[in-house]
């Protein structure tokens, strides 16, 4: 009875991830949730403020990294895994399933049980199809990205010919704990973990930081203090 229980276990891993530091994962945290009802085993949660753009995301990187064979992804949509120019996200779908793992994630139709099931002819229409309609949502969200980013530089360019553009707005709070965190000894590669966002992003605002505490500070009198 004890191996047949331990068959019955799926073990999933939930990745979320919203694209800047302004936005909230909250939103996204119902799928942890509903992984459970729907009967998997969390093994972990992943959580990542960070462009589906981008190969380098630390809690994809870890993920990818924890997966064990026969476990499964599970994520809000396909571009929440990716955004990646198709060439790359085939990669990191081949990457995931390399580890003997699969993807779970809305919109994708898995055809995993029925491919295990057939053989001959029939598998390799079906490994076909599954891959041809994964494809269509890889690409189809890069084409998404790619769209709102040509959206937004038409935006800018709006805004610059109206003197109406003043830059994005850094997020000063996220900024403190980025350098407290550094000051506290933690690693950039620990920081960039635990203040969700990137590598890049923690060696910028602490050479920001340091840039600020090197500057000579002026008394009343106008004299310089170095």
């Amino acid at each position: 009875m004890g191996d047949q229980r331990n068959e019955m276990i799926r073990a999933a891993r939930v990745y979320l991830r919203v694209s800047t530091d302004s936005q909230d994962l909250a939103r996204q945290e119902a799928i942890v949730a509903g992984a459970r009802a729907a009967g998997f085993y969390v093994a972990a949660v992943y959580r990542e403020k960070a462009s589906g753009a981008r190969a380098d995301r630390p809690e994809l990187l870890r993920m990818v990294g924890d997966l064990q064979p026969g476990e499964v992804v599970i994520a809000e949509k396909i571009d929440r895994i990716s955004r990646l120019p198709l060439p790359e996200a085939e990669l990191l779908v081949a990457t995931i399933r390399g580890k003997g793992a699969r993807l779970a994630v809305p919109g994708i139709v898995d055809l995993t049980d029925l491919v295990a099931d057939s053989s001959g002819v029939a598998r390799i229409v079906l490994e076909a199809v599954q891959d041809m309609l994964l494809r269509v949502a890889l690409q189809t969200a890069r084409d998404d990205y790619e769209t709102r980013r040509e959206r937004q530089r038409e935006g800018i360019e709006i805004a610059k010919r109206a003197g109406r553009y003043t830059g994005r707005k850094p997020d000063l709070a996220h900024h403190r704990r980025i350098v407290a965190l550094r000051e506290a000894g933690m690693s950039i590669a620990r920081t960039a973990e635990l203040a969700a966002c990137s590598i890049a992003q923690v060696k910028r605002v602490t050479a920001l930081h340091r840039a600020k505490l090197a500057q000579p500070i002026k008394t009343s009198n106008d004299q310089t203090v170095p």
